[in-house]
């Protein structure tokens, strides 16, 4: 199995709505952003998958290592074998990378955030960085373009903290900040054990609000010369504003179950924006 080809097997096994938004992007291009991709599931499947957290840490501490081999030109792991070529190419930093790592690293040291601006740090490393790498992957002319992506990532992340309130309490994570939950009068307890109830709802909608925000803040910095090349991004804020229609629809019962798109709506959506260009 070539490099490539574990990438893309590591891609299409995950079902993510991220391989929807790359399907349409020409080869080349296709090929670096499922690399970019594919290291980000290994090191979140390092912490996710491993339930040890020196065991998680020793796993991201080798990512470290790997990615330092990979800019000195020495890359050994398939992942970063597809990586490197494409870093001159779409002018990618290793800092970017190592920040994911740094994301990850955070759900080993830290499972509650006290207030929002300690959970928009999280949020960059876990997925505003991911959208700057991304951006300049698809093409992006103007230096605006990483803006709106690094706040498109703020919004994806905001919406699968909402997906995945109830399966990371039992994992022992609350993204949700502390005073925002004091605020709405919603206990840890509550989220463990499945409590739903109007101030549940309250809490969420308000979570809601605040990722739709963040949409229409990156939608606003997208500049017009980008939108085509952008289109990638574009397409996962279909799916994933979508995702939160569906969420709000069913009143946020997200705290026994995890609500999804089916990836033939996926696929759907993926072309619609694709085509509408």
């Amino acid at each position: 199995m070539s490099p490539d080809e574990y990438c893309q097997e590591k891609a299409a096994k995950s079902g993510s709505s991220f391989y929807y938004s790359f399907l349409f992007l020409p080869q080349e291009r296709r090929r670096a952003i499922t690399a970019l991709y594919a290291f980000c599931r290994e090191v979140d499947d390092a912490v996710d998958e491993t339930s040890d957290s020196g065991v998680a840490a020793t796993k991201l501490a080798w990512w470290r290592k790997e990615i330092s081999a990979m800019l000195a030109g020495a890359p050994t792991h398939p992942v970063t074998l597809a990586l490197q070529p494409h870093m001159a190419r779409y002018a990618l930093e290793g800092r970017h990378l190592q920040a994911i790592i740094d994301g990850m690293e955070m759900d080993l040291t830290q499972t509650r955030y006290l207030d929002y601006p300690g959970l928009q740090k999280y949020c960059w490393h876990a997925a505003g960085v991911v959208g700057i790498l991304s951006a300049s992957i698809f093409g992006a002319s103007n230096p605006a373009t990483l803006q709106y992506a690094e706040k498109l990532g703020l919004a994806f992340q905001l919406t699968n903290i909402i997906r995945d309130v109830g399966e990371d309490a039992r994992k022992g994570r609350i993204y949700l900040p502390v005073n925002e939950l004091q605020q709405f009068q919603v206990t840890a307890a509550d989220l463990l054990n499945a409590r739903y109830n109007d101030n549940f709802v309250r809490l969420m909608q308000f979570q809601a609000d605040r990722a739709r925000e963040a949409y229409r803040e990156a939608f606003a910095l997208l500049a017009p010369e980008d939108r085509r090349s952008q289109r990638p991004g574009l397409i996962m804020a279909a799916i994933y504003q979508t995702l939160l229609d569906e969420i709000e629809h069913d009143r946020f019962q997200v705290l026994q179950q995890r609500i999804s798109l089916t990836p033939i709506r996926k696929l759907w959506l993926a072309w619609k924006t694709w085509v509408r260009g």
